[in-house]
């Protein structure tokens, strides 16, 4: 019998010998079972999480889609949330999700090493592996998607090229005649009253350099950093659900500003998608979607406390795993649909003025900063 196998079976054992003397469980080791006491605080937790998040990711929606906010908010604070929030997701790739990928499954965490993993999985760096491939097939998807939905979303108006947009008056045009009140295509030469006129004035020099990008592009983009971000959220949700009670304190105030950060960071990404009218409600679902995800991580891990603990060699593997996928989904997105599109691929940051790019770099430099520096606590 291997030590791995001798160790999972005692393990074993031990929980079934907990469970029948009807005790809580305790806190005993690295691999051990975890103390998981004041349940009515990490039940309140649970909801003041969701509020953050929601107030995070909801803000840059509705301040940008429901009309009658829109005229208040400066196009400046739009472009800051959104170059912020850029930076927040290519740190929270690499620092929140790459760096802990690798922990839980690197050398550090084996059982050699007193961690809770095969030794096995020292052989090879399987987060950079798992990484990697994790990029190479995010990179796929959306190359077959292009090919595949084309044809269909032309169909319903929406262009699907992400070059087409660029300098193409005719085809930006056309995107926005098919946009609802979620696009927004005020002009000074169509505004229709004087608050609209403040409004168009407050956006130049900050127009919205998405809208070079057709929605199709803008959509798979989004979709593909919503389903980076959902997994990683799941993962911290049930990582505070199950933490020590010395952790507890700590990680769940990091978490807050966490959550909230990278919720306006995909809040911002959705606000800015230019979709038709019938597809208005996509932003505000996207928001809720990310914003419960946390809650129902926390909500599981609470549910099965008593027989699942976040540092066990399995749940271990499972989040090191996921946290390398959705590091890849996140890098990529972050490197190509953000940074390539927003200023490598954009005309506008190569002919605008020295102070409106630095304003964006200087944002985006922000964002990744300060999610950069909560890793030091998450």
């Amino acid at each position: 019998m291997s030590d791995f196998t001798a160790y999972a079976l005692s393990q074993v054992l031990r929980r079934q010998e907990i469970a029948a003397e009807g005790a809580e469980p305790v806190e005993e080791d690295a691999c051990g079972i975890v103390d998981i006491d004041r349940l009515g605080f990490r039940v309140g937790a649970l909801f003041i999480i969701l509020a953050t998040s929601l107030i995070g990711t909801l803000f840059p929606v509705v301040a940008k889609r429901v009309p009658v906010l829109r005229r208040h908010v400066p196009g400046v604070v739009f472009e800051f949330a959104k170059f912020f929030g850029s930076g927040i997701i290519l740190a929270t790739g690499f620092i929140h999700l790459l760096e802990p990928a690798t922990d839980a499954l690197g050398e550090g965490n084996t059982i050699e090493a007193g961690g809770c993993i095969s030794d096995g999985w020292a052989e090879y760096p399987y987060a950079f592996g798992i990484c990697l491939t994790s990029i190479f097939v995010t990179f796929v998807i959306e190359m077959v998607a292009f090919r595949l939905g084309n044809k269909h979303l032309k169909k319903l108006g929406i262009s699907m090229d992400p070059h087409s947009g660029h300098g193409d008056a005719e085809n930006s045009g056309h995107v926005h005649g098919h946009a609802g009140d979620g696009a927004d295509a005020l002009t000074k030469d169509n505004v229709s009253d004087e608050k609209d006129a403040k409004y168009a004035d407050s956006l130049d020099g900050f127009r919205d350099s998405s809208e070079q990008l057709p929605a199709g592009a803008q959509l798979m983009g989004v979709a593909m950093l919503e389903f980076g971000v959902i997994f990683h959220s799941l993962i911290i949700g049930l990582t505070l659900a199950l933490t020590g009670a010395d952790e507890f304190n700590i990680l769940f105030i990091v978490i807050i500003f966490h959550q909230m950060f990278e919720g306006l960071g995909l809040g911002s990404r959705l606000a800015f998608l230019q979709l038709p009218s019938a597809w208005n409600w996509i932003p505000f679902f996207g928001a809720v979607l990310y914003s419960i995800m946390t809650p129902v991580g926390m909500a599981i891990g609470l549910g099965a406390r008593s027989s699942i603990s976040m540092s066990s060699g399995n749940a271990s593997v499972a989040a090191g795993v996921l946290d390398a996928i959705s590091a890849g989904v996140l890098i990529f997105t972050a490197l190509v649909e953000l940074i390539a599109h927003e200023f490598l691929f954009n005309k506008t940051y190569h002919e605008c003025s020295w102070a409106k790019l630095s304003f964006a770099l200087v944002s985006f430099l922000a964002g990744a900063v300060i999610m950069a520096l909560l890793g030091k606590w998450a």
